[in-house]
């Protein structure tokens, strides 16, 4: 049997050493891949290329998943986010960002044990980079929201949470204020309930969301919303379950995916072996169901939840001492305890 090909962009600042972690974690619970690896961010900047080199872009398109370490968008220079050009470039319109309380891991909501899925549209909305400046002292940016984009959201976001079971989807908006553009959204949303009636539908204004989620966010089950919005709820989120190191994302389109750790290159404390893979692995994880590897996929998530429980083998972020290697050891460790991988 041929192995899956998978393209591999190891980022910048920590972001190649918690790559090479999850590989190896992957590797030794039994997923055998024909690694990719490809450039973008600074380290493709400082070879004289873009953030995003086409050729990289080239490449995921054809191996049709990809997973992806942080990179670096240099401030100024007129570089362009490696995230927004991929995301743009491929069509990923759909960023799923779980955010799940970890046994162990210390956070404002630890007792509430949350499960929550935040999807954001992400092709559109003030992302599309639509900005001019009509007078010297003006700066104008569009918001564009369009019926295709949300419907196929909406789409995306009833089906991944029939898939998973999930009971209630609210759609998050603004369209009191914003009649037009989060009206046609909050519109499409519910033309897309109407078809799925086994789920719940509901919508919440953004404000009153963010107060929501610091206060009870326990009631919520899946939020989906427009970039923008999605950007900070999703963050936020993460925060209520211990921070950006804990959180996976994905970047969902019709051909592609892309499966990310969404926090920072941190160059602070690259290459000092003390970085949190667990994001990324998380992301992997994402990936294994992605590519139908359930039961792999369920094996890492087992592990990594035990050693956040056990508390005895954590990095540095989450009070422990232990390395990113230590680390990684003692997932692979617990994993093959579990039984021989299929």
């Amino acid at each position: 049997m041929s192995k899956t090909r998978v393209a591999v962009i190891p980022g910048d600042g920590i972001g190649p050493e918690i790559t090479q972690a999850t590989i190896d974690i992957l590797e030794a619970t039994g997923f055998e891949a024909e690694w990719i690896y490809l450039d973008a961010g600074l380290s493709a900047i400082e070879k004289g290329k873009s953030s995003m080199p086409q050729e990289t872009v080239e490449a995921i398109r054809e191996i049709k998943v990809a997973l992806k370490g942080p990179t670096t968008t240099p401030s100024g220079g007129g570089h362009t986010s490696a995230n927004v050009a991929l995301r743009k470039a491929l069509d990923l319109f759909a960023n799923v960002r779980p955010a799940k309380t970890l046994p162990g891991v210390q956070g404002p909501f630890a007792d509430k044990h949350l499960d929550l899925i935040i999807v954001r549209e992400n092709t559109e909305d003030l992302y599309a980079g639509i900005e001019y400046k009509p007078h010297p002292d003006v700066a104008q940016s569009i918001k564009v929201i369009t019926r295709q984009g949300s419907s196929r959201l909406f789409d995306y976001t009833f089906k991944m949470a029939r898939e998973q079971g999930r009971k209630r989807v609210t759609v998050v908006h603004k369209a009191n204020i914003m009649k037009l553009s989060d009206g046609l959204f909050l519109e499409e949303f519910y033309k897309a309930a109407a078809k799925n009636t086994d789920i719940k539908a509901d919508d919440i204004i953004v404000d009153n969301c963010c107060m929501q989620l610091v206060t009870k966010p326990e009631q919520f089950d899946v939020l989906v919303t427009e970039n923008l919005y999605g950007d900070i709820i999703s963050d936020l989120c993460a925060g209520l379950v211990g921070g950006l190191g804990l959180a996976p994302g994905a970047n969902i389109g019709y051909d592609c995916a892309v499966f990310e750790a969404v926090h920072g290159s941190a160059p602070d404390i690259a290459g000092k072996g003390v970085a949190n893979p667990t994001a990324m692995l998380l992301s992997a994880v994402m990936m294994l169901r992605h590519l139908g590897r359930h039961e792999q996929a369920d094996r890492i998530t087992n592990s990594v939840l035990r050693v956040c429980s056990d508390g005895n083998c954590l990095t540095v972020d989450l009070g422990g001492h232990a390395s990113t290697e230590e680390y990684a050891r003692e997932v692979v460790s617990i994993s093959r305890g579990q039984g021989a991988v299929a």
